[in-house]
């Protein structure tokens, strides 16, 4: 759906997004609102106030609230099975352990944070955390303390490959936009990636956020995860837990595929892979991120889930998976209708707007402007999208080098990332899933996302001056 002429100027929209804000976080903190409720109600006030025509907003809200189901229900549900069948089976345990022996106890957050921006590169960042928690609830049970200690390095991991690493949708579609080249943006962004994870996650959550206590026993996918073991049937005996290997396989699977998707489709895009042929259509089918999830769940359960376990008992560990994680995704959804009504008033256009002609240099244009449209509608990728399309006639008639091309796609894409808040999907998906209510998410999700996003930015505002 295409965004709406916007009823009223900028600095109106812009009140009204600000207070559309600030009465749901009142509504969930204050009144303790259920926040799918408080989302739903202040998504369609919002709308009418905005100046929606009351007959469009049912379809405006529900769109916004299906395609946001659509990229996440699938991703979230698959990835909560597999996640069930490594904790019941014991493979998560088995990671976690040879991971801490490797590395120690202290550099744990560390190795899981790697690990995550290994598995980061071709996976989304929702598929990939719903793939480690239960690494992350497995180390954090077996050293104790606040969870946070390893899940917002694994998380900012993710969200730093998700937000500036190709082959992530914004940042592919935002060098395209200003015609660079995706494969520098690709190299550029590597070593910016970690760096500004280093600096922006992982010292700012140790030093700093793990000192806020979120018990692991809180978390919503944990809940009878740690009744051991009542998995077993009767009668099976002790069954030994998965090798290393094993698991390390299972987790590598849709990595594997994705990335056969990714590469096919980059060749096919370079006109390397010309014409119609069976066999890679069938790959980039199996490489689709829900279909790679599906393959995997199917691997894991019937090669680690089946052992001294009956088809029945089986089917109920999955159907126990799926219950904790309705809220989650009903809640994200609701979290991408609020933004989807914040985009369709057309806030995000009539900021762009007002802002393309600030007088700055590109490289901090991008970064306000992007920050803006995220901190306005909530999505990094329409953030990164949206801001490279201000800035393309500009960046056109400057005659830039690729270099200094790819440093505006990561000032944009730093722009993008920071201030995640109630109106970003993500933002939910991280407080349901690590069992934080909304103070407590703002206090650390959102702060953790601002320095990464600041720390991307430094470094892209670096590379601008050094590079020609």
């Amino acid at each position: 759906m295409e965004t709406m002429e916007p009823a009223y100027s900028a600095g109106v929209l812009l009140l009204i997004a600000a207070g559309a804000v600030a009465f749901l976080l009142f509504l969930i903190i204050s009144l303790k609102m259920h926040a799918f409720v408080a989302l739903i109600s202040v998504s369609l006030l919002t709308a009418v106030v905005a100046g929606i025509p009351l007959t469009d907003v049912p379809d405006v809200a529900i769109g916004a609230f299906g395609s946001t189901l659509g990229a996440v229900a699938l991703l979230v549900g698959l990835g909560a099975m597999i996640g069930r069948v490594l904790e019941v089976t014991g493979g998560a345990q088995v990671l976690a352990d040879t991971l801490i022996n490797r590395f120690g106890e202290k550099r744990a957050p560390f190795a899981l944070g790697v690990a995550a921006l290994l598995f980061g590169f071709p996976i989304f960042f929702d598929a990939g955390l719903v793939v480690f928690l239960p690494i992350i609830f497995s180390v954090a049970r077996k050293f104790g303390g606040s969870l946070l200690i390893y899940a917002l390095p694994t998380a900012g991991a993710f969200a730093v490959m998700h937000a500036v690493v190709p082959p992530h949708p914004g940042p592919v579609t935002a060098a395209t936009e200003l015609g660079g080249s995706i494969g520098l943006v690709l190299l550029m962004g590597l070593p910016v990636a970690f760096l500004s994870w280093y600096a922006g996650v992982y010292l700012v959550s140790q030093r700093f956020l793990s000192k806020i206590y979120v018990p692991v026993k809180d978390s919503i996918l944990v809940g009878n995860a740690g009744a051991e073991p009542t998995e077993l049937d009767e009668g099976a005996g002790d069954v030994a837990p998965p090798s290393f290997a094993s698991v390390i396989g299972i987790l590598l699977l849709p990595l594997a595929l994705i990335a056969m998707n990714t590469t096919l489709t980059t060749l096919r895009a370079a006109d390397v892979l010309t014409g119609e042929n069976t066999v890679i259509t069938v790959l980039l089918l199996l490489g689709q991120t829900p279909v790679a999830l599906l393959i995997t769940l199917l691997v894991a359960t019937y090669t680690l889930g089946r052992k001294g376990r009956s088809l029945a008992t089986l089917e109920g560990i999955l159907n126990d998976a799926l219950a904790p994680i309705c809220a989650i995704i009903l809640i994200t959804g609701a979290g991408g209708m609020f933004g989807g009504v914040l985009q369709q008033s057309g806030i995000g256009a009539a900021l762009a707007d007002s802002l393309s002609d600030l007088g700055l240099p590109l490289v901090v244009s991008a970064f306000v402007i992007a920050t803006i449209l995220r901190v306005a509608q909530g999505s990094a990728t329409v953030a990164l999208t949206t801001t490279a399309g201000l800035l393309a006639t500009a960046v056109a008639s400057a005659d830039l080098s690729d270099a200094k091309i790819a440093c505006l796609v990561l000032a944009i894409a730093a722009g993008a990332t920071v201030l995640s808040h109630v109106n970003d999907s993500g933002f939910w998906l991280v407080s349901r899933f690590f069992g934080m209510d909304v103070k407590t998410t703002l206090r650390t999700w959102t702060v953790m996302e601002t320095t990464l996003g600041l720390a991307v930015f430094a470094c892209s505002a670096l590379i601008w001056v050094v590079v020609p």
